[in-house]
Protein backbone atom coordinates (compact mmCIF):
# COMPACT_ATOMS: atom_id res chain seq x y z
CA UNK A 1 0.00 0.00 0.00
CA UNK A 2 2.71 2.53 0.78
CA UNK A 3 4.66 1.23 -1.95
CA UNK A 4 4.10 3.95 -4.24
CA UNK A 5 4.36 6.82 -2.08
CA UNK A 6 7.37 5.12 0.08
CA UNK A 7 9.16 3.34 -2.58
CA UNK A 8 12.35 1.67 -1.53
CA UNK A 9 15.81 2.67 -2.41
CA UNK A 10 17.42 0.30 -4.40
CA UNK A 11 21.48 0.86 -5.13
CA UNK A 12 22.39 1.99 -7.93
CA UNK A 13 25.74 0.45 -8.97
CA UNK A 14 28.42 1.10 -11.41
CA UNK A 15 31.31 -0.76 -13.46
CA UNK A 16 33.95 1.49 -11.11
CA UNK A 17 32.46 1.82 -7.12
CA UNK A 18 34.91 4.24 -6.44
CA UNK A 19 36.73 6.75 -8.73
CA UNK A 20 39.31 8.08 -6.61
CA UNK A 21 41.40 11.77 -7.10
CA UNK A 22 43.59 12.43 -9.54
CA UNK A 23 46.60 12.38 -6.60
CA UNK A 24 45.05 8.40 -5.77
CA UNK A 25 43.14 9.97 -2.38
CA UNK A 26 39.70 10.32 -2.34
CA UNK A 27 38.92 12.62 -4.45
CA UNK A 28 37.85 15.97 -3.26
CA UNK A 29 37.40 19.81 -4.33
CA UNK A 30 39.37 20.65 -0.59
CA UNK A 31 42.43 18.73 -1.59
CA UNK A 32 42.47 19.92 -5.28
CA UNK A 33 42.33 16.40 -6.78
CA UNK A 34 38.97 16.61 -8.60
CA UNK A 35 38.32 17.30 -12.50
CA UNK A 36 35.41 19.88 -12.36
CA UNK A 37 32.95 19.98 -15.09
CA UNK A 38 33.93 23.87 -15.36
CA UNK A 39 37.82 23.51 -16.37
CA UNK A 40 38.62 24.61 -20.00
CA UNK A 41 39.99 21.46 -21.89
CA UNK A 42 43.47 23.18 -21.43
CA UNK A 43 43.30 22.45 -17.88
CA UNK A 44 42.00 19.38 -17.73
CA UNK A 45 44.95 18.12 -19.92
CA UNK A 46 47.29 19.95 -17.33
CA UNK A 47 45.36 17.35 -14.67
CA UNK A 48 46.13 14.59 -16.20
CA UNK A 49 49.64 15.16 -16.99
CA UNK A 50 50.31 15.50 -13.47
CA UNK A 51 47.84 12.73 -12.65
CA UNK A 52 48.82 9.84 -10.19
CA UNK A 53 49.88 6.56 -11.87
CA UNK A 54 50.78 3.41 -10.92
CA UNK A 55 53.37 3.59 -8.25
CA UNK A 56 55.34 0.51 -9.19
CA UNK A 57 55.64 1.73 -12.89
CA UNK A 58 58.76 3.42 -12.57
CA UNK A 59 59.92 3.23 -15.73
CA UNK A 60 58.29 3.53 -19.71
CA UNK A 61 59.58 0.23 -20.08
CA UNK A 62 57.93 -1.31 -16.95
CA UNK A 63 54.99 -3.06 -17.43
CA UNK A 64 52.17 -1.74 -15.26
CA UNK A 65 48.77 -2.52 -13.46
CA UNK A 66 45.11 -0.82 -14.61
CA UNK A 67 43.61 -2.10 -11.59
CA UNK A 68 46.39 -0.06 -9.70
CA UNK A 69 46.19 2.76 -11.20
CA UNK A 70 43.81 5.97 -10.85
CA UNK A 71 44.02 6.80 -14.78
CA UNK A 72 42.89 3.05 -15.78
CA UNK A 73 39.68 3.70 -13.22
CA UNK A 74 38.92 6.84 -15.07
CA UNK A 75 39.37 4.93 -17.99
CA UNK A 76 37.00 2.08 -16.59
CA UNK A 77 33.82 5.14 -16.32
CA UNK A 78 34.52 7.28 -19.59
CA UNK A 79 36.56 4.65 -22.25
CA UNK A 80 35.23 2.35 -24.36
CA UNK A 81 35.59 -0.96 -24.56
CA UNK A 82 37.90 -0.97 -27.17
CA UNK A 83 39.93 2.01 -25.89
CA UNK A 84 39.91 -0.17 -22.05
CA UNK A 85 41.34 -2.97 -23.84
CA UNK A 86 44.38 -0.95 -25.63
CA UNK A 87 44.98 0.37 -22.21
CA UNK A 88 44.97 -2.89 -20.38
CA UNK A 89 46.83 -4.53 -22.98
CA UNK A 90 49.83 -1.34 -23.55
CA UNK A 91 49.97 -1.20 -19.72
CA UNK A 92 50.59 -4.55 -18.94
CA UNK A 93 53.18 -5.32 -21.77
CA UNK A 94 54.87 -1.66 -21.35
CA UNK A 95 53.58 -0.80 -24.81
CA UNK A 96 52.18 2.60 -24.37
CA UNK A 97 53.54 5.25 -21.68
CA UNK A 98 51.69 6.47 -18.64
CA UNK A 99 51.83 9.90 -20.35
CA UNK A 100 50.11 8.15 -23.49
CA UNK A 101 47.34 6.41 -21.53
CA UNK A 102 46.63 9.94 -19.69
CA UNK A 103 46.16 11.71 -23.53
CA UNK A 104 43.59 9.07 -24.39
CA UNK A 105 41.72 9.55 -21.40
CA UNK A 106 42.15 13.18 -21.99
CA UNK A 107 40.10 12.17 -25.39
CA UNK A 108 37.61 10.24 -23.90
CA UNK A 109 36.79 12.74 -21.59
CA UNK A 110 36.61 15.19 -23.90
CA UNK A 111 34.39 13.16 -25.70
CA UNK A 112 32.02 13.23 -22.64
CA UNK A 113 32.05 16.27 -20.90
CA UNK A 114 33.25 18.52 -23.88
CA UNK A 115 29.27 19.10 -24.97
CA UNK A 116 29.06 19.57 -21.12
CA UNK A 117 31.66 22.52 -21.12
CA UNK A 118 30.30 23.86 -24.47
CA UNK A 119 26.73 23.78 -23.23
CA UNK A 120 27.60 25.18 -19.84
CA UNK A 121 29.69 28.37 -22.01
CA UNK A 122 26.40 29.13 -23.42
CA UNK A 123 24.48 29.25 -20.53
CA UNK A 124 26.42 31.58 -19.00
CA UNK A 125 25.82 34.01 -21.86
CA UNK A 126 21.96 33.82 -20.62
CA UNK A 127 21.67 33.96 -17.28
CA UNK A 128 18.61 36.14 -16.87
CA UNK A 129 17.08 32.78 -19.44
CA UNK A 130 18.65 30.57 -16.82
CA UNK A 131 17.34 32.58 -14.06
CA UNK A 132 13.90 32.41 -15.47
CA UNK A 133 13.66 28.93 -16.45
CA UNK A 134 15.18 28.16 -12.79
CA UNK A 135 12.15 29.96 -11.17
CA UNK A 136 9.37 28.28 -13.46
CA UNK A 137 11.00 24.88 -12.37
CA UNK A 138 10.79 25.72 -8.76
CA UNK A 139 7.39 26.64 -9.23
CA UNK A 140 6.51 22.97 -10.86
CA UNK A 141 8.46 21.42 -8.29
CA UNK A 142 6.44 23.18 -5.43
CA UNK A 143 3.24 21.80 -6.82
CA UNK A 144 4.58 18.40 -7.12
CA UNK A 145 6.03 18.63 -3.34
CA UNK A 146 2.71 19.49 -2.32
CA UNK A 147 1.14 16.87 -3.78
CA UNK A 148 3.21 14.21 -2.90
CA UNK A 149 3.24 15.51 0.70
CA UNK A 150 -0.80 15.62 0.64
CA UNK A 151 -0.30 11.84 -0.02
CA UNK A 152 2.07 11.31 2.73
CA UNK A 153 -0.04 13.00 5.04
CA UNK A 154 -2.75 10.87 4.14
CA UNK A 155 -0.57 7.83 3.97
CA UNK A 156 0.33 8.30 7.57
CA UNK A 157 -3.12 9.70 8.78
CA UNK A 158 -1.80 13.08 10.22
Amino acid sequence: MYGAIFPEPQALLTKVPKLPGTDGRKMSKSYGNAIALTEQPDMVKQTLRNMMTDPARKRRTDPGNPDVCPVGDYHKVFSDQNRNAEVDQGCRSAGIGCIECKMWLFDSLQKKLGPIYERRQELEKRKDDVSGILADGAVKARAAAAETMGLVREAMKI
